[in-house]
């Protein structure tokens, strides 16, 4: 017996792989145009959802350290600004500091007459280098009294001013920018007690309103 007439022989599958169906002429679709999802793909998914949160707090993360990182270098840069801006004063009023006491012959030497020719013109020179340096001058006779920039030498009593007054300019001071190189060395006059004596005795005496009993 055959193994066809015993039927153990499975029958044999016939595809049709046609396009166009011979029935209708319409087109067929492809079997795998429109695949399903594989079980896979929903674990892929659910992975990859954690992972992006990860990567979001990483970012927030850096990004801060970043920005701290930004704030920290500017307050070094305008630490450094501050302390080359004090050091370069600092320099500069030590040099000026020496050349004071150039100035004060100068200054002598024009009181008496004697900057003349070539050396008024060095002079006049050296004035407007510290000058363009910050350097200026300062106290004037006539000025009120302050301790914070004055340095009283002499002292007297005058009839002539109202208050504590530089009555005499004995070293002009020098200020650079706010600050105060040298104070300037004055000699000062108060009111005058003798003066205010006689008003006070004049009001005493006014004050009475009793008649003379003689």
């Amino acid at each position: 017996m055959s193994p066809r007439e015993s039927g153990s022989e499975e029958e044999p599958v016939i595809r049709d792989n046609r396009k166009i169906d011979p029935e209708t002429g319409k087109a067929r679709e492809a079997a795998g145009d429109a695949p399903e999802a594989a079980p896979g793909d929903q674990g892929t998914q659910t992975a990859a959802a954690p992972a992006s949160g990860s990567a979001t707090d990483l970012l927030a993360e850096r990004t801060a350290d970043l920005q701290r990182l930004q704030a920290e270098f500017s307050n070094y840069r305008k630490r450094v600004e501050r302390d080359r801006i004090a050091v370069r004063e600092q320099a500069v009023a030590s040099v000026l500091t020496e050349l004071l006491p150039v100035l004060d012959d100068i200054g002598r030497a024009r009181d008496h007459g004697e900057l003349t020719g070539g050396f008024a013109k060095v002079s006049e020179s050296l004035e407007a280098a510290v000058g363009k340096l910050g350097l200026t001058a300062y106290g004037v006779k006539g000025d009120p009294f302050d301790p914070t920039v004055h340095e009283a030498l002499l002292h007297s009593y005058s009839a002539e001013v109202t208050e504590p007054t530089c009555v005499e300019i004995l070293q002009p001071g020098y200020r650079i920018n706010d600050r105060i190189l040298r104070a300037a060395r004055v000699a000062v006059a108060e009111p005058s007690e003798d003066a205010a004596a006689p008003e006070e005795t004049a009001t005493g005496s006014g004050e009475s309103g009793e008649p003379d009993a003689n």
